[in-house]
């Protein structure tokens, strides 16, 4: 459109020369000319005056000052051509932004997908691990399907800094957003995971504040966010414009990035390695009863549920009290015999067996940051790597780097994998995992086009807050539950689960699973599509 409308004006232009010379040489012509007049009274052939060489003066002044209007022309017309240049770069550097906000507002469809994933998946293991405890957290080392739900967030965090933050206009203006999402983020997790909130199987709120648990989900995704959001925040202005070619320019181009995860790693297995930790003792309160217990430790980098670094940091923190007292470690083989569910201690079970753990204590939420490190890696490859090739080479070669370094530190008993502490082999192994499956993704969504399959998850994923609340910490049951007859049991939930699922498939244990996928992941679902309808979307 500038193009056209330069070429008009030039046009137009020219025309306007044109008429000009042409006034200037029939002025000439006339100049010259005998008078009509004196030609009618016989005076037309007289000898004029004027000599040939005033003639040709006035011939040189009247071509002198053509060629100089001719020149301004010419100027006027390359100043008015820079100018519609300059309009024409103007609307499309207009254009651009105007694409890159659309793009900018327009969401990720792989990463709803996955974030939608991570919350089927915790409301899978939370409300159906009870009756099949092989997809419940592990007791201690080793890797389940729950594992996964931590470090996926996580994950999912990382690549969502790096894209919200792909621009910072005003850096103190995006530190104060980063600073008040982390609170709402504590503060939320305090409600639901501090012990205030008892939805859905009790119809009481409140804490006592000397039992307050101070650690939950959200408080380690509010410190994982807080860090590698100011990280990315304040390296604004150090990022390149463009990659270098090479495979690792990625990595060195966001060293600053590396760095912090790398800080995290060594102040986690600096700690965990070398922290003495003495013998500690804890209460068990048992109806007006009270009971002391001791372990002996007495020494430094210890893996075990008993003496570990993880524990013994947010015992002094924190305080014993403010743990979490029904930690997965009870269903061990050296806790229980019903192992790997729970059931009732064994007679010789050691006395940390009944003893507060927290595992998403203040240790192992600093080894967690390498996630959030690993993940916003993943979303600088979104952002640089514009190919689907070389986007997929870089996730798919650094996804199975970390699972084989994993495999490698868990099988040789060097690092074992262990989510409550958070173990290096464990970062590595989830985070590959993550990035595998994120590849996936990718595949079926952007490269195929296989969306349809997978737009409940978007679904999800897009309203993740909203159905972590309601859905996946129960709060909307404990409100349906809050509406009984008679008695607190004979609510509309209890009547559905027994009625529907458990007496018509003959098993608590199917009847369990079924109504998990249908009667929890799937109306979530529903519910998600409808408000995604609407356009109605829960954030922080």
């Amino acid at each position: 459109m500038a193009t056209f409308f330069s070429y008009s004006i030039n046009s137009c232009k020219l025309f306007e020369f044109y008429f000009f010379f042409k006034r200037e040489r029939v002025d000439y012509i006339a100049f010259n000319m005998e008078d009509p007049k004196k030609l009618e009274e016989g005076f037309g052939y007289q000898k004029k005056n004027t000599s040939e060489e005033n003639i040709d003066i006035t011939s040189h002044q009247v071509n002198k000052i053509a060629t100089n209007r001719v020149d301004n022309n010419n100027q006027e017309l390359a100043s008015n051509a820079n100018q519609q240049n300059k309009l024409g770069q103007t609307l499309q550097m207009e254009e651009e932004e105007e694409q890159l906000s659309i793009k900018k507002n327009k969401r990720v469809a792989t990463l709803d997908a996955f974030r939608g994933l991570t919350i089927v998946l915790m409301i899978l293991v939370d409300d159906a691990g009870g009756a099949y405890a092989k997809i419940d957290h592990s007791p201690w080392n080793g890797c389940t399907l729950a594992d996964f739900v931590m470090p996926f967030f996580l994950f999912i965090v990382g690549v969502a800094i790096a894209l919200a933050l792909k621009r910072v206009p005003k850096v103190s203006a995006a530190i104060k957003k980063v600073t008040l999402r982390t609170l709402k983020l504590l503060f939320w997790g305090i409600i639901l995971q501090g012990g205030y909130s008892h939805a859905p199987y009790e119809l009481v709120y409140g804490v006592d504040m000397k039992l307050i648990r101070w650690c939950g989900i959200l408080q380690r995704i509010a410190l994982v966010y807080l860090i590698v959001a100011l990280i990315e925040i304040l390296t604004t202005k150090m990022r390149p414009t463009s990659l270098t070619p090479g495979h690792f320019s990625i990595f060195t181009a966001y060293k600053w990035q590396w760095l912090g995860g790398f800080v995290a790693f060594v102040v986690y297995m600096t700690t965990i390695y070398g922290l003495y930790v003495p013998d500690w003792s804890f209460v068990v309160h048992d109806g007006d009863s009270t009971e002391r217990y001791t372990v002996k430790c007495g020494m430094m980098g210890h893996l075990g549920p008993a003496c570990n670094a993880v524990g013994y940091v947010d015992r002094q923190v924190w305080g014993i009290n403010h743990l979490y007292n029904q930690p997965v470690w009870a269903r061990s083989k050296a806790c229980t015999l019903s192992y790997p569910a729970a059931g009732t201690f064994r007679d010789d079970a050691p006395s940390w067996c009944r003893a507060p753990f927290e595992p998403e204590g203040l240790l192992s939420s600093i080894s967690a940051i390498m996630s959030g490190t690993i993940g916003i890696h993943y979303g600088h490859v979104l952002i640089h790597f514009k190919g689907h090739g070389e986007r997929l080479k870089q996730w798919i070669s650094l996804g199975f780097g970390l699972l084989i370094i994993a495999f490698i530190l868990h099988f040789t008993d060097a690092i074992p994998l262990n989510k409550q502490l958070y173990s290096f082999s464990y970062v590595c192994f989830t985070a590959g995992a993550a990035g595998i499956v994120f590849s996936g993704f990718y595949i079926l969504i952007d490269v195929l086009g296989m969306r349809l399959p997978f737009i409940w998850l978007e679904w999800i994923g897009m309203n993740a807050m909203l159905i972590f609340v309601l859905g996946a910490q129960g709060i909307f049951a404990g409100f349906i539950n809050g509406w009984y007859f008679k008695n607190e049991d004979n609510n509309l939930v209890n009547w559905i689960q027994h009625h529907v699922f458990f007496d018509v498939w003959k098993s608590q244990r199917v009847g369990t699973l079924l109504y998990v996928i249908f009667a929890e992941i799937t109306f979530w679902a529903v519910i998600a599509g409808i408000l995604h309808r609407f356009g109605v979307y829960w954030k922080l």
